[in-house]
């Protein structure tokens, strides 16, 4: 044993020739402090991540739980006549713990396939819970016509929400995680590849003005389908195809990694098998429950509506919608609270698209499928369309072009999101309590209209944008080199 010099409080210590020498008791107490500080911290990350993962697999058990007593009330309960609010509240929290499923096994999907093939299918998954309520109204629509309504109002309503309610509070819930622009600027300074917030601003790549131009050509194409008065295969066939070129496009786009968190971060973090397993019986587990629950859940809403004197056409535009669009909305509210406010932001506007091109599209095939097996079909050649239906839908149409105005310059300001966020509360508070419903609903479409060209007519910015466009479609589909 070495020994102690008590008087000097050294001790004398081996070196790596084997000579010995007087090592500080204070300089061994840091050296064993830092170890054990490196330690400590080493095992706490190591629980703050275990802690993390429990809580994402309770959110998945919980999702799923959701579905439970639907399931239940299936095989003891009387779904023909029983009551319409318990069977309505039971199917849509089941869809709504599919569609957190969705998202999840969605987010994940893309660490697994080609960028192409993800973006076909997760565009479908994305689609999923509100086609599968749409796809019901347009099926029943097809043998009896005051159906249709409903399908239009479902569509109007999700949209409306992406759009008038999603676009503005990613912006808003951005700036108050921040609590100033300062603060703001500085949260996004590492993030430029998810759009960054500068001064109040969320900004967008130059990529995202791909979907920012289709989402503009499947507005403006939206306004001539009131004047049809039905949304038929030709609507079909035109916005499915922009669809097709839009995920075709899309897959030529540099590829970037995804962005995964809560369940999906803990699901992605699995091996390849393990993943992939967990990931395909969300899917099935959710689809399962979507294909159980939605006509249940669309004739539970109208049955609702009539037992409790509430317009049935309100209840389907916006209580459905909520049950199928709660889990993107906190996806997007999620990524603008992480300082992801641009991803948020693209996220809501990817699915914008697809909504008014995909779903909107196939209206108009279920219908006329629905007709071919109907006994006493429907007369026309696609989804009719009445008087409310064509103005809820040129208003959807008119609030998406103000937004496009909006974001035109690849920005959008904590102001414009206000307003964004304002104008579409005014509109819904305002068309249930204005004693002239149409002529309230026709001074909003022409306001958004109007709103759309004077932000255009008076920003340079937003004209020079738009001036880029060709230049960059033309790169997006590898016709020739950027302008950006």
């Amino acid at each position: 044993m070495s020994p102690v010099h008590r008087h000097s409080g050294r001790r004398n210590r081996p070196d790596r020739r084997g000579n010995t020498r007087a090592v500080d008791p204070e300089t061994l107490g840091s050296v064993g402090t830092k170890t054990v500080r490196t330690a400590v911290s080493s095992s706490s990350k190591h629980a703050s991540q275990d802690s993390g993962d429990l809580k994402s697999w309770l959110l998945i058990v919980a999702a799923m739980a959701c579905a439970v007593p639907w399931f239940v009330y299936l095989a003891i309960g009387d779904v023909v006549s029983g009551p319409p609010i318990l069977i309505a509240i039971m199917t849509g929290g089941g869809i709504v713990g599919a569609a957190f499923l969705l998202s999840w096994a969605a987010e994940v999907f893309q660490l697994d396939v080609s960028q192409a093939l993800a973006l076909a299918l997760l565009a479908l998954i994305a689609v999923l819970p509100e086609y599968a309520v749409d796809a019901v109204f347009a099926w029943n629509a097809a043998s009896d016509p005051s159906q249709a309504q409903y399908a239009v109002a479902n569509m109007t309503g999700s949209n409306r929400l992406l759009v008038g309610f999603g676009w503005g509070a990613v912006v808003l819930v951005a700036w108050l995680r921040t609590r100033s622009r300062a603060k703001l600027s500085r949260s996004a300074a590492h993030s430029t590849e998810d759009g960054t917030v500068v001064d109040g601003v969320v900004t967008l790549p130059a990529e995202q003005a791909l979907e920012l131009v289709v989402l503009a050509i499947a507005s403006i194409y939206s306004l001539i389908i009131p004047f049809k008065g039905q949304i038929d295969l030709f609507d079909a066939g035109f916005l499915v195809t922009l669809f097709c070129v839009y995920a075709w496009a899309t897959s030529r786009l540099p590829s970037e990694d995804p962005h995964l968190v809560g369940p999906a971060a803990t699901v992605g973090k699995l091996t390849p098998s393990v993943r992939r397993a967990v990931m395909g019986a969300m899917f099935v587990f959710a689809t399962t429950v979507i294909f159980l629950s939605a006509h249940h859940f669309a004739d539970g809403l109208v049955r609702t509506g009539k037992a409790l004197g509430i317009d049935e056409f309100v209840l389907v535009q916006w209580l459905a919608p909520l049950a199928s669009e709660a889990p993107e909305f906190l996806v997007a509210l999620l990524f603008a609270w992480r300082g992801l406010a641009g991803a948020g932001l693209r996220t809501l506007i990817s699915s914008t698209v697809n909504q008014w091109t995909l779903l909107v599209g196939t209206l108009g095939v279920i219908f006329r499928i629905g007709q071919h097996y109907a006994l006493n079909p429907t007369p026309g050649a696609g989804l009719p369309l009445d008087v409310r239906q064509a103005e809820e839908l040129l208003l959807t149409s008119a609030l998406s072009l103000f937004a496009l105005a909006m974001v035109a310059n690849f920005g959008l300001s904590i102001r414009e999101a206000g307003a964004l966020l304002g104008f579409f509360l005014f509109q819904l508070v305002g068309a249930q309590i204005a004693t002239d419903r149409t002529a309230f609903q026709s001074v909003m479409i022409a306001s958004f209209i109007t709103g759309a060209v004077y932000l255009i007519a008076t920003s340079r910015d937003r004209r020079t944008a738009i001036m880029r466009v060709p230049g960059i479609l033309r790169s997006s589909l590898g016709f020739g080199a950027s302008p950006l």
